[in-house]
Formats: structure tokens, sequence, C-alpha cells
């Protein structure tokens, strides 16, 4: 069972993969020149100078920088107030907002941290994202959970799709697969039992929240199936309010 959820989460990356469109917006120098960065800020060198006259495509924002590459297939970064020194197709002057959440829509990577309970016991995680596309990414995650008869910890790889990205607040949705170890706490260890090891499923939906500047905040509810060697799988319930920093 496990193989066939891992075979749909690529099957879903594969597609939105697939399908997305690269649409890069071309603009044209009017100033004599604009300077190439290596990369999305004054502190990073300069290594090439794109000349009055040359069209350059747009690639990706970082607040108020932007990913350039002119026709020869140099690709390097610009500011805002220098993106601002060209003109479109059609020769107008390119208006750019100032906002941040125009970078927030074009990020790679997010990481994060959250708070909650699972099944009634305090939860904490921390996780790490990667943006496939404006509507997918691919998550990594580990969780522990202390109660007052045993510690859980468990690691999950999970697919999540934000219904609309466009938007500053959007729902999402989750699906995954992972692994959980339960341990009894020192005192009960005399018991009989032994710590356990299960593979997980997971289901969630979820609410995220453009913030401000590089900040983002989610609230998601998580169901968990704990697929046990007994005659029924164990059903866990996760709730948590988080905080991630995108780039």
């Amino acid at each position: 069972m496990m193989a066939k959820w891992i075979a749909l989460i690529g099957l879903v990356l594969m597609i939105k993969v697939a399908n997305a469109e690269e649409q890069f917006p071309e603009v044209q120098i009017v100033e004599p020149y604009i300077d190439m960065r290596t990369g999305p800020a004054q502190g990073y060198p300069i290594f090439h100078v794109a000349e009055k006259g040359e069209w350059i495509s747009i690639l990706k924002r970082r607040t108020s920088w932007f990913k350039v590459r002119t026709v020869k297939g140099k690709e390097g970064w610009v500011s805002l107030d220098e993106l601002r020194l060209t003109v479109s197709s059609v020769g107008e002057p390119v208006q750019i907002e100032d906002g941040s959440f125009s970078s927030y829509q074009q990020r790679d990577f997010e990481l994060g941290a959250s708070g909650g309970s699972l099944d009634g016991v305090p939860s904490l995680s921390v996780f790490g994202a990667w943006v496939v596309t404006e509507n997918i990414a691919a998550e990594v995650s580990y969780s522990q959970a202390l109660g007052d008869f045993s510690e859980s910890q468990f690691g999950l790889l999970s697919v999540t799709h934000t219904t609309f990205p466009e938007w500053r607040i959007s729902p999402y949705f989750r699906l995954g697969f992972g692994q959980i170890k339960t341990k009894p706490r020192a005192s009960l260890v005399q018991s009989g039992e032994e710590t356990r090891t299960n593979d997980l499923l997971v289901g969630g939906i979820g609410v995220r929240y453009y913030l401000a500047q590089n900040f983002v905040v989610k609230f998601e509810y998580q169901n968990l199936l704990a697929l046990t060697e007994r005659d029924e799988n164990e059903e866990l319930e996760e709730w948590k309010l988080g905080f991630a920093v995108f780039f």
C-alpha cells in the first residue's frame, strides 16, 4: 500500500512540472546600461553590464531584486530601480509594484516551525519545502510529541497543493507518508511496553496567510494513519499553528 501512495505523489509532481509553462516577460533597456549582479543584493559583485537596446527576460522576483536573462543566455540579478529603466514590447515604461507579495508567489524554498496538539499531547514540528510550481510544493518535516505516558517522533514527506496561490490567504491540501516512532516513558518501560516504529499515511488541510516581508503564517489540521501489525490501524489527529520564512 505504501508503494501506491509513493507512486501517487510522484505522479502528481510529474504532472504539475510537465504542465508548468515558463512565461518570461521581455523588456528593453533604454538607458546607457544596467548592472547585472551575481545575487539579489548590493553586496554581490557586478559580473556583466547589459547595454542600451538589449532585450532581457525577467525570470523571477526576490523582494526588490529581479533575476534576468539576456538574449545571449547570461543570467544575473538587477535592482527594482534599474529595471524601471526599461520599456515593454510596446514601448511603454515598465510598471512594477513595490510590494513583497509578488516575491512570495515566486519563492523557491520555505523553512518554518509550528506547535500544536497531537491527540491531546503537545507537539512541535520543523519543516522545509521546495516550491515546484505556484500550486505545488514538496515538503519534509520532523515532529515530536511529549505525553505523560509516551513520546512520539515522526518524519513526513508530503506534497501540498495551494488552491489560490494569487491570494494572500488561501487554503491548501496535503498528501504524504512517513514513519512514527513511539517510545514509552522511562517509568513505564518495566511494564513490558516497547518502542514501536510504524509507517504513516497523512492527509491534511490548512490555510496559509502571507503576513509581511518574508513571513507566512500557517494553520493546519492533519489526519495520520499509523499502519500497525494489529487488527486495526491507529488513527491520530493533529492541529498546529506555525510560521515560515521563504527564499
